[in-house]
């Protein structure tokens, strides 16, 4: 009996140093810092920032508490918010910020944990937004300054941020844009005015093809009435180099000349199938050839 209780105390004891044992070591991962608080005073501080000591670390069961932190660069997402500018444009801001723990003790007094620290490091953020943003006009903070204004916030947030014991490591704007309404009255705007600028072109080509077609209408007259003039002046040429050869040769024989102008008048009246003439052969001078080969008219006495 008496053998059966010491075993069970040695294992009871065994157990208790077990579970002593077990409750009073922990380990920091390299990418973790930690305060160790005795009855919640800061005992220690295990691998901050510019130290490498992770491993395996001791502590009091029951009367001490380890606090880890991570040593990582943490995020923060901040929601899309309307700032005013200097020239009195609204604009819709989306930024993030990304920082870490430098001093997990003054972090660990100041916030005490990343939800906290997010929300005091927004407002930090919000407000120094506000405060840069609205001494800058619209197209430096969308152009021309955007990055010496990120560098100028991220400055001032810094600052602020230091006595929550963490460091800003960067800060940026991802989205600068009108509102949904601005956009869409800056877009009405432009398409009123590339409107305008179609009808202007429009306007000023056809006025140019207009001037156009009037000038090529001029010319077109004006070459059709010195054609027209270089015709005429040609045909009365041709005509009066006819004429006078038609004289020549009435000159030289006159009754010659008058049989082939008869031969050709002949030639011209008879050419339809179906011509019909009437006349009197023998008392029309038309036909005189018919009776007379010397062209005679009727009756008239023989040379």
């Amino acid at each position: 009996m008496n053998s059966s209780t010491l075993r069970t105390g040695l294992v009871l004891a065994a157990g208790v140093v077990i579970v002593g044992l077990y409750a009073s070591v922990f380990t920091v991962g390299q990418m973790q810092q930690a305060l160790v608080l005795q009855l919640g005073r800061v005992r220690a501080v295990l691998n901050p920032p510019g130290e490498t000591k992770p491993g395996l670390y001791f502590k009091v069961p029951f009367t001490d508490t380890v606090v880890v932190f991570d040593k990582r660069v943490l995020d923060l997402d901040l929601p899309v918010q309307t700032l005013l500018t200097a020239d009195r444009q609204n604009l819709e801001v989306d930024a993030f910020v990304r920082y870490r723990i430098v001093d997990p003790l003054k972090f660990y007094q100041s916030v005490g944990n990343i939800p906290l620290a997010n929300q005091r490091l927004s407002s930090f953020t919000n407000s120094s937004l506000r405060n840069v943003l609205a001494r800058s006009s619209r197209d430096a903070i969308v152009r021309t300054d955007r990055v010496d204004l990120m560098n100028e916030i991220q400055e001032d947030v810094n600052k602020q941020a230091k006595q929550l014991g963490v460091e800003i490591v960067d800060l940026r704007m991802t989205r600068v844009d009108l509102p949904a309404k601005n956009s869409q009255a800056v877009y009405d705007r432009m398409t009123s005015e590339r409107k305008r600028e179609a009808a202007d072109i429009r306007a000023n080509g056809d006025q140019a093809a207009a001037t156009i077609k009037a000038k090529a209408d001029k010319e077109v007259t004006v070459l059709l009435a010195d054609a027209t003039s270089s015709s005429e002046k040609l045909r009365g040429q041709g005509e009066a180099e006819r004429n006078r050869i038609l004289a020549e040769a009435f000159g030289k024989d006159a009754d010659f000349f008058a049989f082939y102008r008869s031969m050709q008048a002949y030639e011209q009246s008879m050419k339809g199938q179906d011509t019909r003439l009437v006349i009197n052969p023998s008392s029309s001078s038309f036909f005189r050839y018919f009776g007379d080969p010397q062209g005679r008219a009727a009756g008239a006495p023989k040379p």
